[in-house]
């Protein structure tokens, strides 16, 4: 059953972002904002990184100055692995249904992290484009960006690049130091036409993978947290590694699985393979 109307879907191909609203249920939306409360206050206990993916990786990465009192959870590694209400948001969502509708009949899962700005928290994304980390056979991927609060204007929104969908892949390599952002110059010829991105929790962005997009730190008193998923076309293929590799990576959200990889790309820039849990180590994203 579609779910988008025609004219979403023709806005997302256009722009190269959609904001949609009623992404989940009320009930599925209060329990994803329960099991992350509840990760927040258990981090009040940690002082570094903690818990196991099965990866090497931490699940839990904090922000610099985390403490009891007040805690910095930045980042969650595929919750869907161990909460049950963050895989039903995942693969039997609305969400999940819109993304099929964008690049379906076939579609996979690829990964999924909470990224959250608690208040006056400094973390930062520098401009990207998430194909230079996800690198496919092509580039039918769609990254649902679900608010699990209201997003809007004071606390570090989503900035997005209209129609940069369409132009090149542009490099996140620096100085032969893969940096997560792209170069200074071209970040000030597109800064005049970014656009920040606000809606009510329970909406989704959903975002084309070529999307230059980026956001600045929390400077308001209420959180801003998203459930970032990441979705691709069956017969899109990786070309790296992923960068949170997964139990789920690879399940049928739609359709059946491919048996041909569809090219579609001449030349495809690799990122550097991570050697921690957290993006926010790179010196193009993380804290100010």
């Amino acid at each position: 059953m579609q779910v988008l109307t025609q004219q979403q879907y023709d806005a997302f191909w256009r722009d190269g972002w959609l904001m949609a609203p009623d992404a989940v249920t009320a009930e599925e939306l209060a329990g994803l904002r329960v099991q992350l409360d509840a990760w927040i206050d258990e981090s009040r206990g940690h002082e570094t990184p903690w818990g196991e993916t099965g990866h090497g990786f931490p699940r839990f990465d904090l922000e610099a100055g985390h403490n009891a009192a007040a805690p910095r959870l930045r980042r969650v590694n595929n919750p869907a692995e161990i909460a049950a209400s963050y895989e039903q948001a995942s693969f039997g969502s609305a969400m999940a249904g819109m993304v099929a509708d964008l690049i379906g009949p076939a579609v996979k899962y690829h990964h999924g992290k909470i990224n959250s700005k608690l208040a006056q928290t400094a973390s930062r994304v520098g401009l990207h484009q998430d194909f230079s980390y996800t690198p496919h056979t092509n580039d039918d991927l769609v990254t649902a960006l679900l608010l699990l609060d209201d997003m809007t204007a004071e606390n570090g929104p989503l900035t997005v690049a209209p129609g940069s969908h369409r132009g090149p892949q542009l490099s996140l390599w620096q100085d032969d130091r893969f940096s997560g952002e792209i170069a200074e110059a071209e970040r000030a010829r597109l800064e005049p036409t970014m656009r920040p991105l606000t809606g009510p929790a329970g909406t989704v962005c959903l975002m084309h993978t070529s999307l230059l997009h980026g956001s600045e730190p929390n400077r308001s008193n209420h959180r801003r947290a998203l459930f970032i998923s990441v979705y691709s076309a069956a017969d899109a293929f990786m070309l790296a590694p992923s960068p949170l590799p997964n139990r789920f990576e690879g399940r049928m959200v739609a359709g059946q699985p491919a048996r041909v990889a569809r090219l579609t790309k001449d030349q495809v820039e690799l990122p550097s393979l991570a050697h921690s849990g957290s993006f926010f180590n790179l010196s193009g994203q993380g804290t100010n």
